[in-house]
């Protein structure tokens, strides 16, 4: 496959695009749950055990993605698999566009898991190594990128249903972006995910006896936690919990996305100037004062606020743990990315 465009402008601009394409694949089928419950399962519905097998599915294949591929990539580099995920995440598409039934759906979104997990693997070694001297800082940038893609999703899929879209015609109409960023991917020239100056890649099980790479997963883990678990409990804690309506629910959980986009592009303005280590200190001990308030304000309009803001907090967590990691392992390669991202 030959490269024909060295511009690593143009290459950060395709892996921000293709961030956007994995959050699509993430983030679509939430919104479409409650229509497939009554578009697949006839006058009964679907039950809540086959509405958990899309998303156990999903990521089945986003985990799949990760950890099968990171060998790969540091043999054969990172195009070829930013093209290949971006790819099975249009094919997902397709497959959920053209659906007859309940069966389909369930390979659709295993395929787009897998897309999302191979380019959840391999965008940040590829940034880290277009910029070597400031991979915090970059992999901030990068996954910003992840909650801008999930606003855009949500307010497209939001819309288009309230314009009477259905979700085959959404599904159809997305296919165009992950193929036109494969395309893109097709005209660029990335640079090697391990520089040769550093020597050979650092064998697995020799990270995985280093205590601070231990430590880096334990912190990673936490931060996804943090990010995860409230992402995914949010609405329905607005609701249940806080007496807000269904369409605040939602609303907060768009709010928490842009909280996070916008929490790490501070982050990655900021980074040249303060301590990665420091910043994330910071952010944990800011987050736990929120959670706290989340928990305890009198006010249910204070604790969802809380709530909105640790996403802007502790957003900067997972991709400056990233680069801390890229920094103190700079021959890990893309293993080392993708154990951390599984």
């Amino acid at each position: 496959m030959k490269n024909r465009a060295p511009n690593p402008a143009y290459a950060f601009a395709l892996c921000y695009a293709a961030m956007v394409c994995l959050a699509i694949a993430v983030n679509l089928m939430p919104i479409f749950l409650t229509t497939l419950r009554v578009d697949l399962g006839g006058r009964a519905g679907l039950t809540g055990e086959q509405l958990g097998r899309i998303s156990a599915l999903t990521f089945a294949g986003l985990v799949g993605g990760i950890l099968f591929t990171g060998p790969l990539a540091d043999r054969w580099g990172g195009k070829l698999f930013s093209i290949l995920g971006t790819l099975l995440i249009g094919v997902g598409l397709a497959l959920l566009g053209f659906s007859p039934g309940y069966s389909i759906v369930l390979i659709a979104v295993f395929v787009m898991g897998l897309g999302a997990g191979i380019l959840d693997m391999v965008l940040s070694p590829i940034i880290a190594a277009l910029q070597p001297d400031n991979r915090a800082t970059a992999l901030n940038w990068l996954h910003s990128f992840y909650g801008i893609g999930t606003v855009i999703t949500v307010l497209v899929g939001t819309f288009a249903f309230r314009l009477g879209i259905g979700w085959r015609t959404i599904s159809l109409t997305l296919v165009s972006v992950p193929l036109l960023v494969a395309l893109g991917f097709l005209n660029v020239d990335l640079p090697p995910l391990m520089s040769d100056k550093v020597g050979k890649r650092t064998a697995l099980r020799d990270l995985c006896r280093n205590p601070s790479f231990v430590a880096v997963n334990v912190a990673i883990f936490l931060g996804g936690a943090l990010e995860l678990g409230l992402a995914q409990w949010l609405p329905a804690y607005a609701e249940m919990s806080l007496g807000f309506s269904k369409w605040t629910g939602n609303i907060s959980l768009l709010a928490f996305s842009a909280a996070m986009a916008l929490g790490r592009i501070s982050a990655g303005l900021i980074g040249r100037r303060v301590d990665s280590i420091r910043l994330m200190l910071g952010c944990c001990w800011t987050s736990v004062v929120l959670f706290l308030l989340a928990c305890f304000a009198p006010s249910p309009a204070v604790a969802l606020a809380a709530s909105v803001a640790v996403g802007l907090a502790g957003s900067c967590l997972w991709p400056t743990t990233l680069g801390v990691a890229a920094d103190r392992f700079p021959r890990g390669g893309a293993t080392m990315f993708g154990l951390l991202a599984a």
